[in-house]
């Protein structure tokens, strides 16, 4: 590159995937009955009145947050850490986040990687995963299994569970042999939890229960867009070692990545009522039970799927030809194609659409 050239960040990165999808968004919206769109998980159903009504409360906030989150916020994040994530002990740190996928791009940057750097990810994960690695000029590398990786410098080890797409979710005993193998090189283990509160056919655990109290190198990932219906407010965090929390810290407040006062009181609304989740997670169960009868109905199969938010399909063909498929019955799914290699035979479909139209899609799948 000649001196004073600009490296335009952007053409490094793929299209992003669902730009990918309008074709196919389009046909589908030519059905008669519109569309169903099962392909991108974003919550429809209200946010609960409690939480709007927290946000209100605290809409006059013409100062700055604080980066590091209110007292009240973090002691709400730490509570309700304790109670999902069963940890050894209470020597972890805390940390909001502006929702869990801007965490994700950027915590290979927030941790100092660059070129010559390694990043583990999975398989079939969640795209972003490797869309921060390329922002921090780092050398992705997708693995299942830690022991073939060779001689290679890990610096960061993504895991998922419950994965988003496929459902799957880690043993105990598998997580802790990644923080195990992690530590022995001094890499950090990323945990990404967003799906913890909806089991349905295994019951997924926290790495931060597999750390015998201890919690360096470790770090855990959250979200409330989920589980609380916030998607639009932005509203994450981060928990588990307390020196790179710090660091994280120390980076994001000269950064300016703060999550706005407002938003971190309807945080600790949602964090600390646990009843609207359970009412979300029957939604989303009544959902899933009618969207996997139909579908395998229909001659899918489906795979994993044991937690999250995703049903996990494959017809045994390319995945684009599966989007297709779909779009002539006014159905939209995202293609397996955008979560990695291993996902072009299978599509994903998405339970956050509302009742009236999943059961559309059921009758259209049956019918």
């Amino acid at each position: 590159m000649p001196p004073g050239a600009r490296r335009a960040l952007a053409a490094g990165l793929p299209d992003f995937p669902w730009d990918r999808l309008e074709p196919a968004k389009a046909a589908a919206a030519r059905h008669p009955g519109g569309l169903v769109d099962l392909s991108i998980g974003t919550p429809v159903d209200p946010v609960p009145a409690a939480i709007r009504a927290a946000l209100t409360q605290a809409s006059d906030s013409p100062g700055y947050p604080l980066t590091a989150g209110t007292p009240a916020l973090r002691a709400a994040i730490r509570d309700w850490v304790t109670r999902w994530c069963a940890p050894a002990g209470d020597g972890f740190g805390v940390l909001p986040t502006i929702g869990s996928k801007e965490l994700v791009a950027w915590l290979p940057t927030l941790l100092g990687l660059g070129p010559g750097d390694t990043v583990v990810i999975p398989p079939v994960c969640y795209p972003t995963y490797e869309v921060g690695v390329q922002l921090a000029g780092a050398t992705v590398v997708r693995a299942d299994s830690l022991t073939s990786l060779g001689p290679a410098r890990v610096r960061l080890v993504w895991v998922n569970s419950p994965s988003n797409p496929t459902g799957r979710v880690l043993p105990a005993a598998h997580l802790r042999k990644v923080v195990d193998w992690a530590r022995e090189r001094g890499a950090v283990v990323a945990s990404d939890e967003c799906y913890l509160p909806l089991p349905w056919e295994a019951e997924p655990v926290s790495i931060l229960s597999v750390c015998d109290g201890r919690f360096d190198n470790v770090l855990a990932v959250h979200s409330l867009s989920k589980r609380s219906n916030l998607a639009g407010y932005r509203a994450g965090f981060v928990a588990g070692d307390p020196a790179l929390v710090e660091e994280l810290l120390a980076v994001r407040k000269h950064a300016g990545m703060i999550v706005p006062a407002p938003v971190q009181a309807a945080m600790v609304a949602a964090l600390g009522d646990e009843e609207h989740v359970r009412v979300q997670r029957e939604r989303y169960a009544t959902r899933r039970t009618m969207l996997r009868a139909a579908f395998e109905k229909a001659g899918f199969t489906v795979e994993h799927s044991e937690a999250g938010l995703y049903l996990w399909l494959t017809r045994g063909e390319d995945s684009w030809d599966t989007v297709a498929w779909l779009a002539e019955r006014g159905i939209l799914t995202a293609a397996g194609a955008f979560y990695g290699p291993e996902g072009q035979r299978h599509v994903r479909a998405a339970l956050t659409a509302s009742d009236e139209r999943v059961a559309e899609a059921a009758r259209r799948l049956t019918s």
